[in-house]
């Protein structure tokens, strides 16, 4: 990346509001917090509707790499969903699998070409940093835990979607997921082997920052029935 200050300042400046907004969530509970959350949905849905139009503007649509396909893009709207109605458990635990196992390792490792100040620089950066947002706002702002199960759930969810979606790029040549061919960047993928073996290494580690992020909440959902947890009052329409 050409341009890593103004990336890793973007990196810096979203885990400092992360970490602000949970804190706020905790200590200061009111109505503002459904609305933050509501403020995170439409930023996520936002850089996701510029995702899906900007090479159709642009010119450069093309299925093998235009459509939202990556579990980025698809946590992305799962994320806001999740944000606008934090009932929804299993949207929550999905960011929060997601957004933390993998749109992390993509912050931390980006495969971006675009640059400061160019559109898709602040696609990459909103809409992954958003994701990881959104995770932290929904389990630690909003202390809702995932359920018990929640890896196995995640984790067959995810392998299901990542088996269909590997059909899709045979069929079509296109690489989502990076199921046919590893990215020209390093990422962590470029540690696990080459391809195909990587696909299975990813998945093992995937199973085990899963169990990682499962076990804060392994103790206490013994203790705290999930109907007791404590989810913000919708705002008014």
């Amino acid at each position: 990346m050409n341009t890593p200050l103004a990336y890793w300042t973007a990196v810096a400046v979203g885990a400092v509001t992360a970490a602000g907004l949970c804190f706020a969530c905790r200590r200061r509970p009111g109505l503002w917090v459904s609305w933050a959350g509501r403020a995170i949905a439409i930023t996520l849905a936002v850089d996701a509707l510029l995702f899906l139009g900007s090479p159709l503007v642009q010119g450069g649509w093309a299925m093998r790499t235009s459509l939202p396909l990556a579990l980025c893009h698809v946590a992305l709207v799962v994320a806001a969903i999740a944000c606008w109605w934090p009932g929804w458990l299993l949207g929550v635990e999905l960011t929060y699998f997601w957004g933390l196992a993998g749109t992390m390792q993509a912050v931390i490792t980006p495969d971006l070409d675009a640059t400061f100040p160019q559109l898709e620089f602040f696609q990459f950066v909103v809409g992954h940093i958003g994701i990881v947002v959104a995770a932290l706002y929904l389990v630690v702002g909003l202390r809702i835990q995932p359920r018990p199960g929640a890896v196995p759930r995640v984790l067959g969810i995810t392998a299901a979607y990542a088996l269909i979606l590997g059909v899709f790029d045979w069929a079509t040549g296109a690489n989502y997921m990076y199921l046919a061919a590893p990215p020209d960047r390093a990422t962590l993928l470029s540690v696990l082997g080459p391809w195909p073996w990587y696909v299975l290494s990813a998945t093992a580690v995937a199973f085990v920052l899963f169990v990682l992020l499962d076990l804060p909440f392994r103790r206490s959902r013994h203790r705290v029935p999930q109907a007791a947890l404590q989810i913000p009052s919708e705002p008014g329409p």
